[in-house]
């Protein structure tokens, strides 16, 4: 834990629990409050945080896939005056995630923090819940009315955005249907579990054995979703964008980039896999999505975690296949 009793504890580590065998476990989440339309309780947390245009903030960082997903169905909801954004710079400090603009050294495209001028992301924690303890994450859900954080835990931020604020937003795009539900509900977990935090666990592994059995679940998982896309569908659940596809969609976008090189995910390439580096592209080239992907921050934000790269160095390379033009019908 980083934070304990809401007091800062030692500098910052990418291993948050390991578990017997060196495998990586990840922290639960903290804040697991709801935004509703009317305001009522949710299924965690208390009641109280209402939709409404302008009273909501989101914090994120473009290299973290968590974060990303929030990002990518904020683009595509069309709620970007909706929900105002803070931008962390991605590369990582003693004190984790710090806001800082580019005219004060930070990459292109990280901001202040707009809302509290906070210097670190843990600062937010301790503001919302002064004795607070954990990891300070992103993304955080923010409410400005409350001074407080309402969520951190991407999965729920989600599913918020896609439905809760359909008044101001794009009520058309629909990322849970309930025609896909059930499906959705046996898919994510499985994404999570096999892939999501499949590439974590290769590259935090601390022990051989771990780190082999992470990477040989990821590569079995890429394989068969290989398969999936070859009945020549669009999406994971046919011919709509689901969330399904959000959620594995920041996984595929890292992964030539960063975890084949930094995480050691290196059995293969996505560029290897001919329907899913399609599939990458696919959604990669639908509206807004490039905006909110920068492969800069990606490649300077995992490439700073010292314990995995002590001397610093970014890597060029590579040239990623799924940004080069094709000539295949999408």
């Amino acid at each position: 834990m980083m934070l304990v009793n809401g007091i800062w504890q030692a500098a910052w580590n990418p291993y948050q629990k390991t578990g017997e065998n060196g495998d990586f476990i990840r922290q639960t989440s903290s804040f697991r409050h709801w935004v509703t339309v009317d305001g009522s309780a949710g299924r965690t947390g208390s009641a109280g945080f209402k939709a409404e245009a302008g009273r909501y903030h989101l914090y994120v960082a473009l290299i973290c896939p968590w974060a990303s997903r929030a990002l990518l169905v904020r683009k595509l909801k069309k709620l970007e005056k909706v929900i105002s954004i803070s931008i962390v710079d991605p590369r990582l400090t003693d004190q984790g995630w710090r806001f800082v603009t580019k005219e004060q050294g930070g990459l292109a495209g990280a901001t202040e923090d707009h809302l509290h001028h906070s210097q670190f992301i843990h600062q937010l924690y301790t503001k919302a819940d002064p004795a607070v303890s954990g990891r300070a994450t992103v993304p955080v859900l923010w409410d400005k009315h409350t001074n407080t954080i309402v969520n951190n835990e991407s999965a729920d931020i989600i599913e918020m955005l896609n439905s809760v604020f359909d008044q101001w937003g794009d009520a058309s795009v629909n990322l849970r249907p309930a025609s896909l539900i059930e499906p959705l509900n046996q898919l994510n977990p499985w994404l999570y579990e096999q892939v999501n935090n499949a590439v974590y666990q290769a590259g935090f592994a601390q022990s051989q054995a771990a780190y082999e059995e992470a990477v040989t679940k990821l590569f079995s998982a890429l394989e068969e979703l290989e398969q999936r896309f070859a009945d020549g569908r669009a999406y994971l659940l046919g011919d709509s964008l689901s969330e399904a596809d959000i959620r594995l969609f920041v996984t595929l976008v890292r992964f030539d980039a960063a975890y084949v090189g930094a995480f050691k995910c290196n059995l293969k390439q996505i560029a290897d896999l001919p329907f899913l580096n399609r599939y990458l592209r696919r959604i990669y080239q639908l509206e807004g999505v490039a905006d909110t992907v920068s492969i800069e921050h990606i490649k300077q934000g995992y490439y700073s975690v010292k314990a995995l790269n002590p001397n610093g160095v970014v890597p060029v390379g590579p040239e990623l296949a799924f940004l080069k033009p094709s000539k295949e019908a999408l």
